[in-house]
């Protein structure tokens, strides 16, 4: 698992901010987690993940076709990981077990 944190933006002359990093609310921590998938996704569960998308707090999630795995990167001061698991057992995608 890996942990994710955001860094404040820097003002510059004149009072405008620039981030120097992807600025994300200070009070964010990303969390990412990957997921052995059982056998490769199926158009249908491609969609699902879509949908997932507009769960609160879940940032991006990536496909490893080659390693059959699923990765998804969330905001853990939202979510719970137990809760991506939740949802990805509700959209009946074959995540195995966590790596």
């Amino acid at each position: 698992m890996r942990f994710f944190f955001s860094e404040p933006s820097a003002t510059l002359a004149g009072g405008t901010s620039a981030t120097t990093r992807p600025y994300y609310n200070p009070r964010m921590t990303l969390v990412e987690v990957t997921y052995e998938l059982q056998g490769p996704l199926r158009p249908e569960q491609l969609r699902a993940l879509g949908q997932f998308a507009n769960t609160y707090g879940l940032r991006r999630f990536r496909v490893d076709e080659h390693l059959n795995r699923l990765s998804f990167e969330y905001d853990a001061s939202r979510l719970k990981e137990t809760e991506v698991a939740h949802v990805l057992r509700m959209a009946r995608i074959p995540a195995q077990r966590r790596v």
